[in-house]
């Protein structure tokens, strides 16, 4: 592979190990990060001494002004972006009752403003055939308490893939989402007992939450050009979760 992949939201989790296994099949990544500098820099460091071609580039993606520089500083470095990967994002766990003004902006701003500014972008200066790939999640499928506002966000961003899709595909772009169920990453555990894990997980066909190896799999495949006739699709990978 040898494209060029920007994934947003990399530093940490599913982005972390995405950026590790594009890079081992030979793509240039560049890893996007909002405030922690030294995962970032951790990640990088990761694929450079694993022979791979990385840079970081801090930019929150909820910022329009941030985006136009982080797309920009890409292509000074490598020339152009193949991928985008919207993979940036926050969960808020609580009640709609309880959810404040200051909490719903917060999350909007991120889950789907930032997905709404970098696709803006992409329309215009991703590569011909490229790829879009949106993070939703398994959450919009069911009704978890507390989930509301989050699953809103997810709900909103398979939307923005179907129509974006369609706008794109002069470009012969392909726009696709992919909705995980639990997966083992510190995003998901924050705020949850032991119990709670267990009992998520035993709502999977295989009993257990996934793996950040799990998406990556999974995602590598829909970056390949095997995948090109999927488009303006959610495509759930959640181990039979729902």
């Amino acid at each position: 592979m040898s494209k060029v992949i920007l994934i947003t939201g990399s530093s940490r989790g599913i982005g972390a190990q995405l950026a590790i296994t594009l890079a081992s099949n030979g793509a240039k990544v560049i890893v996007n990060y909002a405030g922690n500098t030294e995962a970032a820099e951790g990640v990088v460091s990761a694929i450079l001494k694993n022979g791979g071609k990385a840079i970081a580039i801090q930019a929150d993606v909820s910022k329009p002004t941030d985006v136009k520089r982080l797309f920009s500083e890409a292509i000074s470095v490598f020339g152009r972006i193949d991928v985008l990967i919207n993979n940036a994002g926050i969960a808020i766990y609580k009640l709609v009752k309880d959810t404040t003004d200051e909490d719903f902006s917060r999350i909007f701003d991120i889950n789907v403003k930032g997905v709404f500014n970098t696709m803006r972008e992409a329309a215009t200066l991703l590569s011909e055939g490229g790829k879009i790939i949106n993070f939703s999640s398994t959450t919009t499928r069911v009704m978890l308490p507390s989930y509301g506002t989050y699953s809103a966000t997810k709900a909103a961003v398979d939307q923005l893939t179907r129509v974006f899709a369609k706008e794109v595909g002069s470009r012969k772009i392909s726009v696709n989402c992919i909705a995980p169920g639990p997966v083992n990453t510190e995003l998901f555990k924050q705020g949850k007992s032991e119990e709670v894990i267990n009992r998520l997980a035993s709502m999977s066909a295989f009993n257990r939450i996934g793996e950040p190896e799990d998406i990556a799999k999974i995602i590598l495949f829909l970056v390949s050009d095997d995948s090109h006739w999927i488009t303006g699709q959610i495509i759930g990978a959640n181990g039979g979760f729902a």
